[in-house]
């Protein structure tokens, strides 16, 4: 498929399509969107920074514009995650579209949220642990959601909510269309799909995809006490649109009022500010009133600026998977991009751990269906997976629901 257009969408998805500058859809879009209109199953194996988002959402608001009788639940394994899926599919309906969403994740608001809910929603997006406090209270009525996304289910799993999104399947229609979006497929994954999705159609991107051909990679070898002066080059001699990432929240605040001072207008994103004020910063990247944003990597989990031309590691993530979501946020839909790493001696030691596992994407296993050491978001916290069912349970449930 070429461009957006081919799929005869409706007037206004192409119109925010078009504003989006999403010209031409991406491979994971082009094997998704025209099954999930058809309103097949689809099990698919794609990573983020590879159109996901907009693979289901775009299906989903075509059939709400369309047919009607429509509504779709998408579970997220982050609040973070699901504020950046919410964030696009506002744009994706348009400003003056009747297409309420409700935003549905821990950490805010429950009156709020109870408003939101009276007001029927067509699109719901959260997490499974505020989904289900919701069941439970009985504020949430999903009889009637008939078009229901995993969004990397894999990290949901290894997080410990299989239950407690088995508990919420329970109280979807048995006759709806179910999406599968993972960014590996153990078994764990193969049976949960085996068990909730009917003839699924199978879509499979290559998984060195994400590492695009269209993302030129550069490597500053520094110091500590250099950095910052190398950054402020490495801006002066860029244009359009920068992505720089840091490792802490405090470090966001420090490097825009140094940059600021410098007469470099940017601005920072993190999980200390609060959600308008969050939603604001990011409305006004999209509409390029700035063009630096800083941000930590849990902040900016699932963020979808399609203008976004280079991405700059000013810190290294703390685990080597968080550089493949970092560089992904480039070269979107089918665009050029840039990565550029600053690495310390101090950094040494990760930066070998990242070029191990940017090998080990260039010459991916042929099957990860049943490899489970192929798993591309294991985390510090997931080694350990028989911890899941007792103490740490409760523990992701109040840090990340």
């Amino acid at each position: 498929m070429k461009n957006f257009y081919e799929y005869n969408l409706s007037d206004n998805l192409n119109k925010s399509l078009k504003g989006l500058r999403f010209n031409k859809p991406t491979e994971i879009q082009s094997k998704t969107i025209p099954i999930a209109i058809n309103k097949q199953d689809i099990l698919a194996n794609a990573e983020t920074g590879s159109g996901k988002t907009a693979a289901y959402l775009i299906p989903l608001i075509h059939q709400i514009s369309t047919i009607g009788k429509v509504s779709g639940l998408i579970l997220t394994p982050t609040r973070e995650l699901a504020q950046q899926v919410s964030d696009v599919a506002k744009v994706l309906v348009g400003y003056k579209s009747n297409i309420d969403i409700a935003l549905i994740v821990g950490g805010a608001s429950m009156n709020n949220q109870l408003r939101q809910l009276k007001k029927r929603p067509k699109i719901i997006i959260g997490t499974p642990g505020r989904i289900n406090d919701h069941l439970e209270k009985k504020s949430l009525n999903l009889s009637y959601f008939n078009f229901f996304v995993l969004d990397e289910a894999d990290r949901m799993l290894d997080m410990g909510f299989e239950d407690q999104v088995e508990r919420i399947i329970k109280f979807l229609p048995l006759k709806r269309q179910t999406l599968l979006f993972s960014a590996t497929l153990p078994k764990e994954i193969i049976k949960l799909s085996s068990k909730y999705l009917h003839k699924p159609h199978r879509a499979d991107v290559k998984e060195n995809s994400v590492i695009k051909s269209q993302i030129k990679q550069k490597v500053v070898n520094t110091k500590t006490e250099l950095k910052y002066d190398q950054l402020v080059n490495e801006i002066t001699d860029r244009n359009g649109s920068i992505l720089i990432f840091v490792k802490t929240k405090y470090s966001t605040e420090k490097l825009k009022k140094r940059l600021i001072k410098d007469t470099v207008k940017s601005s920072a994103l993190h999980g200390n500010l609060r959600q308008n004020r969050r939603n604001r910063i990011l409305e006004d990247f999209r509409k390029e009133k700035f063009r630096i944003l800083i941000a930590t990597d849990i902040a900016s989990r699932g963020l979808d600026v399609p203008h976004i031309e280079h991405v700059i590691n000013y810190d290294l993530p703390q685990v080597p998977e968080d550089f493949i979501h970092r560089i992904g946020r480039t070269a979107r839909a089918g665009s050029v991009g840039e990565a550029v790493s600053f690495v310390t001696p101090n950094d040494t030691r990760m930066w070998k751990s990242i070029e191990k596992l940017l090998e080990k994407l260039k010459n991916p296993h042929k099957n990860n269906e049943y490899d489970n050491n192929n798993n591309n978001y294991s985390r510090p916290y997931s080694k350990k997976k028989n911890r899941t069912k007792s103490k740490s349970r409760k523990y992701f449930h109040s840090r990340v629901h």
